[in-house]
């Protein structure tokens, strides 16, 4: 089964309940797709053995088949190639990576070559699994669907996504089973948490949430829930302790045998089709 987590803001606690998940599931395996900031290492504490490249291909002009037409940039929806006065300016960093420069050029001058933009790190097993975006670089959608084609299918899964509702968030849930959207019970959380089920919603993926530093305050969540006939899956209390613990690398549940008996308990309901 593979369950993505992701969160309609940054702050909601979204690695720290992905990577306890991740702890809580025998034999899982934890990828961690928010390449732009990538923290899971930090708690689930992998023995990295190897590293891979990640390159796209960026267009570039062969100067003497080149007459400047302009087609190539008539071509590019993304503004990363310009022809002024005759002259090809290539925007790499903007690039999409697409190819149609390559087949509107009538004097066949756009070629094409491979650039680094990150890379993947994996412990020995591929059983962890993030992606690093060099920085500098605005787009990481290649680095996740790398990450996503070492998925393995004879065990459970666990995909930490980025923040928001990106192109990057949707490459990073397609095609997984469930989503566990993770929001906090402010006035920030409930607007970004009604972003992201949006998402999930229009993709039709089935989904549920946890309240992550859940108060007095958690009733905002729980209204909103019921109203819009949302699953709350678990609730994660507001606590100096766990806080503590987060800053020293260490998760909720290695302090708390019963909350990761609830994850244990969450990952089994979910299997079952529980929640769907």
């Amino acid at each position: 089964m593979k369950i993505a987590v992701l969160s309609g803001k940054g702050g909601t606690g979204k690695t720290t309940i992905s990577a306890s998940f991740a702890a809580s599931i025998a034999s899982c395996q934890y990828i961690d797709c928010d390449v732009e900031e990538p923290n899971g290492y930090i708690f689930l504490n992998p023995d990295i053995q190897r590293s891979q490249q990640v390159k796209v291909l960026v267009p570039e002009v062969d100067k003497a088949k080149c007459d400047g037409c302009g087609a190539c940039g008539t071509a590019c929806q993304f503004n990363a190639i310009a022809v002024l006065k005759g002259e090809v300016l290539l925007f790499h960093e903007i690039c999409h990576h697409c190819g149609a420069c390559v087949i509107a050029c009538p004097r066949d001058a756009i070629y094409e070559q491979e650039r680094m933009i990150g890379v993947i790190e994996a412990n020995k097993n591929d059983n962890f699994l993030h992606g690093k975006l060099n920085v500098g670089e605005p787009i990481s959608v290649p680095i996740i669907q790398e990450l996503k084609n070492l998925i393995k299918k004879d065990k459970p899964v666990i995909i930490d996504c980025s923040p928001g509702a990106s192109c990057a968030v949707v490459q990073s849930i397609e095609e997984c089973d469930y989503c566990v959207l993770v929001t906090e019970p402010t006035p920030f959380g409930l607007h970004d948490l009604e972003i992201a089920v949006q998402l999930v919603r229009k993709m039709k993926m089935p989904f549920g949430i946890i309240i992550n530093k859940a108060s007095d305050d958690s009733k905002l969540i729980h209204d909103y829930c019921r109203s819009e006939g949302i699953k709350i899956l678990m609730e994660i209390p507001f606590s100096t302790e766990i806080a503590k613990a987060y800053s020293e690398g260490i998760l909720p549940i290695q302090k708390d045998i019963v909350l990761k008996q609830k994850f244990e308990k969450l990952y089994e309901k979910l299997v079952r089709g529980e929640y769907q």
